[in-house]
């Protein structure tokens, strides 16, 4: 989580994936050492001196300026949300090194809750920024969670945490007809928060957590793709309603937590779906599910932790 490494890898994950022919350069069939462009023609491509870069990429250099990052997103063709992440980077690498720290517990706001009460005939949940789940409303706790408590977001040092549903649990899994675009959304948008709050414990142990948990997740965290969330289509395979196709759209709040919604086009077979979910419930008889995955030192219970995916 440390700003300087963080921003080089990420400068470097860049510069590997902008191949000479992206931006017109004659390589003359010379045999090239490494993936991507070398440093020397990122540099020459943003106008600054090939040393100057290096240092940034190596974490030497702490001082870059507004105009040099925005040079350099030009030069490796970022898109808006990567290049406030190289911002974001950069300002931490600047900031002298404090350690991380674990912040206090997150709690919902009562504009926030009075727009959850607003929202009841929508599926929505609100993520904290580490996206443990802090509320939920019924239909969002049935499309997203129904195998689990639907008072686990009250229980502050017990919540369920929806990235680690995703990657670790397998009834969550099974909701999506496309996982792996669900699970690339999930990674872009940690790495977003990560560039933003960098010294976040509780964050840095989730990640680290779920590199050690999953496989997928550590190879999709390597590929340091960023992106907040916004509004995505989303197949998903419902075990009561079946099939219906819901757009996740986020929206954040002041105090930095995201409100998810979940919408259906009007007069759809998704929205009758979801109506129809609305009417349901979980069967009394159902078994008894397991505890939501955690993360050891996170969610209060060290050493617990969901299924391995």
């Amino acid at each position: 989580m440390d700003g300087q490494s963080t921003l080089g890898a990420f400068l470097q994950a860049r510069r590997s994936r902008l191949h000479p022919d992206d931006i017109g350069l004659k390589t003359y069939g010379e045999r090239r050492r490494v993936p991507g462009l070398r440093r020397e023609e990122l540099a020459l491509l943003a106008g600054v001196s090939a040393s100057y870069y290096s240092r940034l990429e190596q974490g030497q250099s702490h001082n870059a300026s507004p105009e040099v990052l925005d040079a350099l997103a030009r030069a490796l063709g970022l898109d808006e949300s990567e290049r406030r992440h190289l911002h974001d980077l950069a300002a931490s690498a600047a900031r002298r090194h404090k350690g991380l720290r674990r912040p206090p517990d997150e709690h919902l706001s009562d504009a926030t809750r009075h727009l959850l009460d607003a929202l009841a005939d929508v599926p929505a949940v609100v993520l904290g920024r580490r996206t443990d789940v802090l509320a939920w409303n019924a239909l969002g706790h049935a499309l997203f969670a129904a195998h689990l408590p639907a008072d686990g977001p009250d229980h502050a040092a017990n919540r369920p945490n929806m990235a680690a549903l995703v990657f670790l649990d397998p009834d969550t899994r099974a909701l999506y007809a496309d996982w792996e675009t669900k699970a690339r959304s999930v990674v872009a948008n940690l790495r977003e928060v990560v560039g933003r709050h960098p010294d976040d414990a509780r964050l840095a142990s989730l990640i680290g957590e779920l590199t050690m948990k999953s496989a997928e997740f550590s190879g999709l965290w390597a590929d340091h793709q960023v992106r907040a969330c916004d509004a995505t289509p989303h197949a998903m395979h419902h075990p009561l309603i079946g099939a219906v196709t819901v757009t996740q759209q986020a929206l954040r709040t002041a105090d930095d937590q995201t409100v998810v919604v979940a919408h259906t086009v009007p007069g759809s077979a998704s929205r009758a779906a979801l109506a129809l979910l609305a009417d349901r419930s979980t069967p009394a008889d159902a078994p008894p599910r397991p505890a939501f995955p955690q993360v050891s030192g996170l969610l209060g219970e060290p050493g617990r932790a969901g299924p391995k995916s």
